[in-house]
């Protein structure tokens, strides 16, 4: 579990200091130069540990082939991965010592700005940014210090069938509408008809990720920084934490959310005992697997728009997944960066995922079809404002990206909290406003 936003800010900057001694070079100190690979790849040498949260391809198998793929292009390189079931966690703690891999996906909770502080940079954004999408999520000072492998839309993965049950075969278009069919589902089916996976905490912050669906607006996250009250009626963040109070407060998803597990909530959607997750888009083949073990249909496994819509068209913002750096203190950079080139290029792992590949040009993947054929427009947030927002938000202790802000709706609805819905928007609201004072 993580812990508190105020403690995470302690954290934060616990790691900013622990990161900024030591000399500079390949041997194992920051540096300030761009990781490069030989041309030659006999020429690449070294041991590397990759961190993962995908526990599931080390505990099957596919990691392991990804690596033998690898050492047949660079045999000199050994490669060996930690799955990390509570990542960010177990990630952010790590940094406060030079001992978190070579290869790592950044944690959210690491500000943008912290970046050169921890990672090593792997080129300018004026060439990453022709072959890459996201570079721009992870550019300071017009160098770039994490590539995405894949961008994922955000949705709500649902069991069509456990839908079609209830009723339902179109998408809703409101959030009074999306939780209407909730409730048909709970009336008609013996299913749960949402699931908050509220106990392992990192998938509940996706919920942050709806930002700019409601509006489709691209600047949706640059405004956060001027408006005053992001809660307000008709705001984007108003908009997303009232559905997810709204189905909490309203008895749709699980009875304790205390009990829910990640792994096991694969199944229970895949088999039709959950009816809907809002989860990325990343998430769908997962499920589809987990329907196919259990012998069910995995084409029964969708994925729906934020049931909002702007100028009669659904919006998903299309956000990178995490995006994979390099530790500036490691001892072989250049065989950790070979790892991410190859990897986001050559390894086929975005696709097998059927998300949407970093690569420019790559095509969409079979399970963004139906957002193409209802006209579903894709939404890229600009990031101009990102330093500025991570700052105020620092400041107010919230934690947009923590998991501690999202279970805190959570807990006022259901009532294992005080206050209600209108006072959470107040007091967030006067978190954010009085933290853009103190900033000036």
């Amino acid at each position: 579990m993580r812990r508190t936003a105020l403690a995470a800010t302690a954290v934060v900057l616990a790691m900013g200091l622990a990161a900024c001694g030591g000399g500079s070079g390949n041997s194992g100190s920051p540096s300030s130069d761009v990781v490069n690979v030989p041309g030659d790849p006999s020429k690449v040498t070294g041991t590397i540990t990759v961190l993962t949260n995908r526990t599931d391809q080390v505990q099957d198998g596919t990691a392991k082939r990804y690596a033998a793929e690898f050492n047949k292009l660079y045999p000199h390189v050994t490669v060996k991965f930690q799955g990390l079931t509570d990542y960010e966690g177990d990630v952010k703690i790590r940094m406060n010592s030079k001992n978190y891999g070579d290869v790592l996906s950044i944690p959210n909770s690491v500000p943008l700005k912290q970046y050169p502080a921890f990672f090593a940079p792997l080129g300018t954004a004026a060439d990453l940014s022709k072959t890459y999408d996201f570079t721009d999520h992870a550019t300071v000072g017009g160098k770039v210090y994490g590539i995405a492998n894949i961008g994922t839309a955000n949705g709500f993965v649902y069991n069509k069938a456990v839908w079609k049950q209830a009723g339902v075969t179109d998408w809703p278009t409101t959030p009074a509408q999306f939780i209407a069919d909730l409730r048909a589902v709970k009336a008609k089916t013996d299913a749960t008809p949402y699931y908050t996976n509220y106990h392992d905490g990192w998938p509940m912050t996706n919920w942050g990720n709806a930002l700019g669906s409601p509006s489709c607006d691209p600047a949706a996250n640059d405004k956060l920084a001027t408006t005053k009250e992001p809660w307000a009626p008709g705001q984007d963040l108003n908009v997303v934490d009232s559905l997810l109070y709204d189905v909490v407060h309203d008895k749709l998803s699980e009875a304790d959310p205390n009990t829910t597990n990640w792994e096991n909530s694969k199944a229970l959607i895949g088999t039709g005992k959950v009816a809907t997750m809002w989860l990325g888009s990343w998430a769908v083949v997962q499920m589809q697997d987990a329907a196919k073990k259990a012998g069910k249909n995995p084409d029964d496994i969708g994925f729906m728009p934020f049931p909002s819509q702007k100028g009669g068209h659904f919006c998903s913002v299309v956000r990178p997944d995490y995006q994979y750096g390099i530790n500036i203190h490691s001892k072989n950079k250049a065989a950790a960066r070979a790892w991410i080139d190859w990897f986001i290029n050559k390894s086929g792992d975005a696709q097998s995922a059927l998300s949407i590949s970093s690569v420019k040009g790559s095509a969409l993947p079979a399970d963004l079809k139906p957002f193409q054929d209802a006209g579903a427009q894709f939404i890229h947030l600009a990031n101009d404002k990102t330093a500025l927002v991570d700052e105020i938000d620092k400041a107010s202790e919230i934690g947009l990206n923590n998991q501690d802000y999202p279970q805190h709706i959570v807990d006022v609805a259901r009532g294992a909290a005080g206050g209600d819905k209108d006072g959470i928007f107040k007091d967030l609201n006067k978190k954010w406003s009085d933290a853009q004072g103190t900033l000036g």
